[in-house]
């Protein structure tokens, strides 16, 4: 089982991503765009792993009390663009704990520096373009849990399901 630990968005967030989607496709981009049912922000991707009872434990473990996200600005890892978070100590603190858990658990976890980011698009292309100019919404969302979510390869893309 692929799975991944996600912060599954809230409709205002998810809308305000969707805005900015379709000002990038207004302003020319391809590329594959997230559909608005697989928004998250991951937190800890695990890869495939056996057991999600044991990861479920990890998460239960884990203090959590809900905080604030807000966006804040666009980026890109190559062909790959995204919407940034405004600076949160909660969310931080939040993923060290997790994993923290994961590693004590001896649960295999992508290790990369934690960048937090809300993926728009891979394989942008503006052909030959730079990035257009996008007024990133000022939205937010009140963070009330954390996600456990299974990745399964579609016939039209990934299907992200949360198993809790």
């Amino acid at each position: 089982m692929r799975l991944f630990i996600a912060i599954p968005l809230g409709e205002e967030m998810r809308a305000a991503v969707r805005a900015v989607q379709d000002d990038f496709r207004r302003g020319g981009v391809k590329g594959n765009y997230t559909p608005p049912e697989n928004l998250h922000l991951t937190l800890a991707f695990i890869g495939e792993y056996p057991d999600p009872d044991a990861v479920l434990e990890v998460l239960d473990a884990v203090p959590f009390r809900p905080f604030e996200l807000r966006l804040d600005g666009l980026g890109a890892f190559g062909d790959l663009w995204w919407l940034g978070l405004e600076d949160s100590p909660a969310l931080a603190a939040c993923v060290r704990a997790l994993r923290r858990g994961l590693a004590n658990a001896g649960i295999p976890f992508d290790g990369k520096r934690f960048s937090p980011h809300i993926t728009l698009v891979r394989r942008a292309t503006t052909g030959g373009r730079p990035m257009p100019g996008v007024a990133v919404p000022r939205a937010g969302m009140t963070v009330d849990h954390i996600a456990l979510m299974r990745s399964d390869r579609g016939r039209n893309g990934m299907i992200y399901t949360e198993l809790r």
